[in-house]
């Protein structure tokens, strides 16, 4: 498969790179600008902490649901009409943020702005569909490069504009962000798969072939159980820094800031060396990588070091995650290319789904009694499936001779 060209601002070809850094950056920010907010939002809307961090789990519950019927959708009928439409609803849900009355209310429309959340699916399934294996790797790395400066900077900026204007801050910026995205897919993001002749029930015929593959699944569950452990840290370390360390809202975005530092690391080992050291050694080595920081996490938080002690280890975690993700999501779009958009959904799917309970599961278990440990355990344990299950693509590889 050859790289199609592609010209900036000409939407009769593939979209520009820029275009999905930009797309996915949105996207990754809406998921972590408002963390360091969430204590300032329970006290708003005069709701129990445990109530507000749903904003968290309950966005990622609803994307993973929505990329389920994204992926296969997009397969049938192309990717640039279903990331419009999925722009336009964040738009639509985040000025009802900015005007809930209760904290039912906000909840409701925080779960439709993870609308947004499809562009990470189908920015990979457009890479996929314009380059090869290798190349996608490096490319979705690249892409993924670009968009770890959200998350480094995003609670940075959320917790300043907390502090400055309130809360509701970080959710204007987000819409306005939104209605910029929209303007530059229109005018950028040409289509890049072909309307397929069968009919949806045809289509859906073909899904056996990508479910029954045990390297799908390999891949799926290494993706999930690898970005697991950074969808549990999202969910408790909010309640770690406020309720134990009593850090403000700036402070708090500063620390989380260290974990993105460490994730646009990762992606740049990935778009630089993937190509050339392959996909599954990436992989391996990201695991490695993560278990060393949560290793020291443990020892730190053992030997009671503080806030700093507790959060500076987590750029390990973003460093192996991002050396990871990118190559297992092009393996897992290469096992059956024609289905990529199907194969990303899922996938996706799994990841936030996963991401989703663990979320929860981490703001449900801590309190200030039982400090930081039970977050490391689930982390722990999410990491341990990553490891799992790349030696089940690994044992699937040595059978088929790849």
């Amino acid at each position: 498969m050859k790289k199609l060209a592609t010209r900036f601002l000409d939407r009769s070809t593939p979209p520009h790179i820029i275009t999905l850094i930009l797309i996915s950056g949105v996207a990754a920010m809406s998921m972590n600008v408002f963390l360091p907010s969430l204590p300032n939002m329970a006290l708003y809307f005069d709701a129990d902490y445990r109530l507000i961090q749903l904003s968290i789990s309950l966005y990622l519950a609803f994307s993973a649901g929505l990329q389920l019927v994204i992926g296969p959708i997009s397969d049938r009928y192309g990717r640039r009409n279903i990331l419009l439409i999925s722009i336009g609803i964040f738009i639509i849900a985040s000025a009802g943020t900015l005007i809930a009355p209760t904290a039912e209310i906000f909840l409701i429309f925080r779960m439709l702005q993870a609308a947004i959340l499809t562009a990470l699916a189908l920015s990979r399934a457009i890479i996929r569909d314009m380059v090869e294996e290798a190349h996608a790797a490096s490319m979705i790395g690249y892409v993924t490069l670009g968009t770890s400066i959200v998350p480094m900077l995003g609670p940075v900026l959320g917790g300043i504009l907390d502090e400055v204007f309130g809360w509701k801050a970080t959710f204007l910026l987000l819409m306005v962000l939104g209605v910029a995205v929209m303007a530059l897919t229109w005018a950028d993001l040409g289509e890049t798969t072909v309307n397929r002749p069968t009919s949806m029930r045809d289509q859906i015929r073909d899904y056996p072939e990508l479910l029954t593959s045990p390297r799908f699944w390999g891949y799926v569950m290494t993706t999930a159980c690898a970005s697991g452990t950074f969808f549990a840290y999202l969910g408790g370390a909010p309640f770690i820094g406020t309720e134990i360390y009593g850090l403000s809202p700036s402070k708090l975005g500063m620390f989380f800031g260290v974990t993105g530092a460490g994730y646009g690391l990762g992606n740049f080992f990935s778009g630089r060396f993937s190509t050339r050291v392959g996909t599954i050694r990436m992989i391996n080595m990201g695991n490695l990588v993560m278990a060393v920081g949560i290793s020291l996490q443990t020892i730190a938080w053992y030997l009671d070091l503080g806030a700093a002690g507790f959060f500076l280890p987590f750029v390990l975690l973003g460093v192996g995650n991002g050396m990871l993700l990118p190559n297992s999501n092009a393996g897992m779009l290469s096992v059956r290319p024609h289905l990529a958009g199907t194969a990303s959904g899922l996938g996706g799917a799994f990841m936030i789904g996963g991401g989703a309970a663990l979320s929860a599961l981490a703001g449900a278990v801590l309190t200030p009694e039982t400090g930081s440990w039970p977050l490391l355990v689930i982390m722990g344990l999410s990491l341990l499936g990553s490891f799992i299950s790349m030696q089940v693509v690994m044992r699937r590889n040595r059978r088929l001779g790849l």
